[in-house]
């Protein structure tokens, strides 16, 4: 595939970081205003790094756009007379609809919006995916990219504020609840380094059963609970004092908020 990533800072560098891991591009152009600060990626024969947008689009068919918000309008519009029909869009820009990007190129091109997490600089995000009419021939070439860089799912538009919350920011909400299980592992006896170490691999081990095993969260707990044992003692307890309703109630809470900023930008 020859692929060009608009854009080449932390999320464009970790996009190509990955493509280039997988072998997954035939040809790469990154563009970014100053390429001094991605000149480490000159050693990848296929890769050329330029400042120039319209060099970038004359020679590749997929092009991923990850500039800023404030800068997206304006590159479109100084560059739709190089769009052919030919060339899939992928836009990662969190709020800027797909209806918004079709004023400026139309309809007839292929338009997919792509929501990634920050854990695609590990090749682990979770990347949701939706597209125009014309762009729904291309989603599967687009879930195969990002599933390079982790799992994708292709999803409905009005979704995407709901997979904002769950997974972009769910980074987050995963983060703070590792953290607190490192603080009970400090307070159970495990020195810092250590209960950081448990924390992150048991969260790990318990995602990968689900997995691979395909099981409903329930499955597994079973499994480690047993009558009148440690584990459905805690369990209970942190039920008690409101875990999951404090998850679900939070998550909400983040959801009307987004929703709130949307308003505010229309």
């Amino acid at each position: 595939m020859k692929i060009a990533i608009i854009g080449t800072g932390n999320l464009g560098t970790s996009i190509a970081k990955g493509l280039l891991t997988n072998n997954a591009v035939t040809t790469l152009y990154l563009t970014k205003r100053n390429v001094s600060e991605i000149q480490n990626f000159e050693t990848y024969n296929n890769v050329t790094i330029t400042n120039s947008n319209e060099e970038a689009i004359k020679n590749s068919d997929i092009l991923i756009f990850a500039v800023q918000p404030k800068h997206l309008e304006a590159i479109l519009l100084e560059n739709k007379n190089l769009l052919t029909k030919n060339h899939v869009l992928i836009s990662t820009i969190t709020g800027f609809s797909i209806e918004k990007i079709e004023t400026i190129t139309g309809k007839d091109q292929s338009i997919i919006r792509a929501m990634p997490n920050t854990a695609i600089a590990v090749s682990k995000s979770m990347t949701c995916l939706c597209a125009n009419n014309q762009g729904t021939k291309q989603i599967e070439t687009a879930k195969a990219i990002f599933n390079q860089l982790g799992n994708a799912m292709v999803i409905s538009e009005n979704l995407m504020q709901s997979a904002t919350v769950v997974c972009a920011s769910g980074i987050a909400f995963w983060m703070r609840l590792i953290r607190a299980t490192t603080q009970a592992a400090i307070q159970l006896g495990f020195d810092a380094k250590e209960a950081q170490e448990l924390a992150m691999f048991t969260s790990e081990g318990a995602a990968n059963l689900l997995i691979q095993s395909g099981n409903h969260p329930e499955e597994e707990i079973d499994k480690v609970t047993t009558p009148k044992g440690c584990t459905i003692e805690g369990l209970n307890e942190m039920e008690h004092k409101g875990l999951s309703s404090s998850l679900i109630q939070g998550m909400v809470a983040s959801y009307n908020k987004i929703n709130t900023i949307k308003k505010e930008q229309i």
